[in-house]
């Protein structure tokens, strides 16, 4: 949430986080970097994952995640779509890995359509934590910047349902 923002939909209002203290999560999936220019490309990136859900070695529930790492001062940002795994064997060569540390996150529903997800994202950046006083928690080692998650209540087909953002913050 360091990086500069675009410019948010005016008409967005973030209902208030939960705040969790979440599990360490172990996430594998298909990692690609985008640029804003590329951005509309980021739905192929799981369409390209969605053949392995529930085949993944190691999976563990129906649970997909968007991870994001947005470089400080960049609009670009990296972005892995995959699962929480039990661990990191037997993976398909093409997938990567990440590590997500066991941390204090504040957790904001996303209500609307998918392909809208990044409003609220912005949102929170330029909104809620300058309004909040809470601060985002520094990223530690290759820890990602945030991460979406996707319960089973999403549905694939509408675009609709089951959407969570989940930002580390400073305890």
């Amino acid at each position: 949430m360091t990086r500069a923002a675009t410019k948010p939909s005016q008409a967005l209002q973030l209902e208030p986080p939960r705040f969790e203290d979440g599990k360490a999560l172990l996430i594998a999936g298909l990692r690609s970097d985008y640029t804003p220019e590329s951005m509309n490309d980021l739905p192929a990136q799981w369409q390209r994952v969605v053949p392995h859900l529930g085949k993944i070695p190691g999976q563990l529930g129906r649970t997909a995640y968007g991870v994001s790492w947005c470089p400080e001062n960049s609009l670009a940002i990296s972005y892995l779509c995959g699962v929480e795994v039990s661990d990191f064997s037997s993976l398909p060569h093409e997938f990567t890995i990440v590590s997500i540390p066991a941390q204090r996150y504040a957790v904001f529903s996303h209500r609307g359509h998918v392909s809208r997800i990044r409003e609220t994202i912005e949102a929170i950046g330029s909104k809620w934590f300058p309004e909040s006083g809470q601060q985002p928690a520094g990223r530690a080692g290759e820890a990602p910047d945030f991460f979406e998650r996707y319960t089973e209540e999403f549905d694939p087909r509408t675009g609709m349902g089951g959407m969570e953002i989940w930002i580390p913050i400073k305890s």
